[in-house]
């Protein structure tokens, strides 16, 4: 399908999406050279701790278990959302900021109660990490309204740098670039995939792919797309090769994932 395989010293790669000719998302790491090291998957907390011993034993996966979160007592505008005093506590646990941490739980149960769609915040978690440092990349935050800042912007899809050619298709809405498309946001969406898969995550309140809500459900429902489910070895990595077609993507998703989730647990 034309998909690139491989990574170069200072490019990612994209993917199509699986049967249905568009274009799919590409890692923001084309910008820093590097995926995360195995040591790097949450930093200390505020008091200089860690959640886990930088030492440790990382977990060797190529796909990971969906878990969720468990739900509070109030059920509403988000379908579901998770226990607040789950989510300051597994923030703590794992070293993912709260407030992305928060949506990706939300995400997941609202793929669930529309879907019936199994994803896992930790599945969410692990793209999150992979793509942005869950927004945190070069010094930027998810603010408390859920937007990233600074914007998060890849490189200029342009046909080099190993990348693919993708003139602009949301004159530079999103990104900025009205003669190349880049990816954009926490969870880096090409704005063409973005425009096909967006989901509102409140209602009043502008879509965008900048913000860490609207990113986390949109996720989850391009994931959820292919099988309906990511309960099972085969699902969980077509869905994840769906986003991006690298091995070395979907296991360093995979092992961030198993790692959220055993700290979480």
């Amino acid at each position: 399908m034309g998909v690139k395989k491989g990574i170069g010293i200072a490019a990612g790669a994209i993917a199509l999406l699986g049967g249905v000719g568009a274009l799919g998302v590409i890692g923001v790491f084309a910008l820093v050279n590097a995926f995360p090291t195995p040591d790097d998957l949450a930093g200390p907390r505020d008091d200089g701790s860690w959640p886990w011993s930088p030492s440790d034993p990382v977990p060797r996966a190529e796909y990971a278990t969906p878990i969720h979160a468990p739900r509070g007592e109030s059920a509403d505008g988000f379908l579901g959302l998770p226990d607040p005093e789950w989510v300051t506590q597994t923030a703590l646990a794992t070293g993912i900021p709260e407030r992305a941490l928060a949506a990706y739980a939300a995400a997941d149960i609202r793929a669930i109660d529309e879907y019936g769609c199994a994803v896992g915040w930790n599945t969410l978690a692990g793209i999150g990490w992979v793509e942005s440092y869950h927004g945190t990349i070069f010094g930027g935050q998810v603010d408390a309204d859920g937007v990233a800042r600074p914007a998060i912007i890849g490189i200029p899809l342009n046909g080099t740098n190993n990348t693919m050619a993708i003139p602009d298709t949301d004159g530079g809405l999103f990104d900025g670039d009205t003669e190349w498309d880049r990816a954009v946001g926490p969870m880096q969406f090409i704005p063409e995939t973005w425009r096909r898969w967006a989901v509102n995550a409140s209602e009043g309140v502008e879509t965008s792919p900048h913000s860490i809500d609207d990113a986390a459900i949109t996720a989850a429902r391009y994931l959820c797309r292919l099988d309906g489910s990511l309960e099972s070895e085969g699902t969980w990595i077509r869905a994840i090769r769906s986003y991006n077609d690298l091995y070395d993507y979907q296991t360093r998703v995979a092992q961030a994932a198993e790692r959220y989730a055993d700290a979480a647990r």
